[in-house]
C-alpha cells in the first residue's frame, strides 16, 4: 500500500494510499480518523472527490486508468448512449411523480372509514425518493442534486406561469373564471409548500444516503435506504403540510395528516428497499458489465 501527500490540507478526507490486488483505494475521514476501503469507481462517482486535494485526485485518476479500468473512446461513446438515456428517464420520472403529487396535493381527501385526511399524492411521493435514491447509487451525489435541482426550478416554472395566468383577461360571460383564478391561486400556494419541502427532503434524502454509504463501506444498501428516507419523509410531511395548510385547516386535522403522511411513507420506505436492489442489479448487468467489456 502507497501512501500520497497531497498539495493543501484537506479537511474531510485524506488518500492514504490503494490495495493493488483489490483495486481499491484507502481513505480517511478525518473527522472520525476512520480508515475506509472503496472501489476506484466508486470513488470518482462520490463527493470524495470533491473533497481531495490536486495531487489525490490526480492519483486517483491515474491509478484507476493504469488498472485497465478505463473506458476506450468507443465504449464511451456507448455509456452515453444508454446510461445517459437511463439518467434523462429517471429525471422523467422524478419530475412527473413530484409535479402530479404537488398539484394532486391541492385536494385534501377524508377517509371516513379510516377516520384520517391523506392527500392523492401520499401515496406515490415517495417514489420520488426512490428515484432520487438510484441516482445517487448509478450517477453519484452531484448529478442526483442537479436532478433535483432541475425538477425545482421546472415546478418553480409552473407556479409562475400558472400564477400569471390568473391576471389575464377571461372571455367575457365564461363562468369558469373565477373558479379558475381561485384553484390557481391555491395550487400556486401548495406548489410554493411542495417546492420548498422537496428540495430541503431530496436533499436531506442524498445527503444521508451518501454519508451511511462511506460509514458502511458502501455495504447495507437497505440500510441506507431505509434510514435516508425515514428522516426525509419525517422532515417533508411537517414542511408541507404546515406551508399548504396553515390557516385554511385546524391545526388538529393538519398534525393528524402529517402522521398519516408519516405512516404511510415509512411503509413505502420499507417496500423501495426491493425495488431498489433489483434497480442496482439490472444497471450493473446492463450498463456496467456491457462498459467492461
Amino acid at each position: 500500500m502507497a501512501a500520497y501527500e497531497g498539495e493543501l490540507e484537506n479537511s474531510r478526507y485524506k488518500l492514504l494510499g490503494f490495495e493493488n490486488n483489490k483495486n481499491l483505494a484507502v481513505i480517511m475521514i478525518i473527522a472520525t480518523g476512520k480508515v475506509i476501503k472503496i472501489k476506484l469507481s466508486e470513488v470518482l462517482n462520490s463527493e470524495i472527490m470533491e473533497n481531495l486535494n490536486k495531487m489525490e485526485v490526480k492519483n486517483i485518476y491515474k491509478k484507476f486508468y493504469s488498472q485497465g479500468g478505463a473506458l476506450t473512446a468507443y465504449d464511451l461513446n456507448d455509456r452515453h448512449e444508454s446510461s445517459w438515456m437511463i439518467y434523462i428517464i429517471l429525471n422523467l420520472l422524478l419530475f412527473t411523480f413530484y409535479i402530479f403529487t404537488s398539484i394532486a396535493a391541492t385536494k385534501p381527501i377524508y377517509l371516513e372509514s379510516l377516520g384520517i385526511i391523506i392527500t392523492p399524492g401520499t401515496f406515490l411521493y415517495p417514489l420520488t425518493f426512490l428515484i432520487v435514491d438510484l441516482l445517487n447509487e448509478n450517477f453519484g451525489l452531484r448529478l442526483a442534486r442537479k436532478a433535483i435541482f432541475f425538477a425545482f426550478a421546472s415546478n418553480a416554472m409552473i407556479i409562475v406561469l400558472l400564477y400569471g395566468s390568473t391576471f389575464l383577461p377571461g372571455l367575457p360571460g365564461w363562468k369558469l373564471d373565477t373558479p379558475y383564478n381561485d384553484v390557481i391561486i391555491h395550487v400556486s400556494s401548495v406548489l410554493v409548500a411542495s417546492s420548498v419541502s422537496f428540495l430541503v427532503s431530496e436533499n436531506i434524502n442524498s445527503y444521508l444516503l451518501c454519508k451511511i454509504k462511506e460509514l458502511t463501506n458502501s455495504r447495507f444498501l437497505f440500510l441506507r435506504i431505509f434510514l435516508s428516507t425515514l428522516f426525509a419523509v419525517i422532515i417533508d410531511s411537517f414542511v408541507f403540510c404546515y406551508i399548504a395548510f396553515y390557516g385554511s385547516m385546524e391545526n388538529n386535522d393538519i398534525l393528524n395528516m402529517i402522521y398519516v403522511q408519516i405512516a404511510i411513507k415509512v411503509c413505502f420506505a420499507f417496500f423501495n428497499i426491493l425495488p431498489a436492489y433489483g434497480a442496482r442489479s439490472l444497471f450493473k448487468r446492463y450498463i456496467t458489465d456491457s462498459q467492461a467489456k
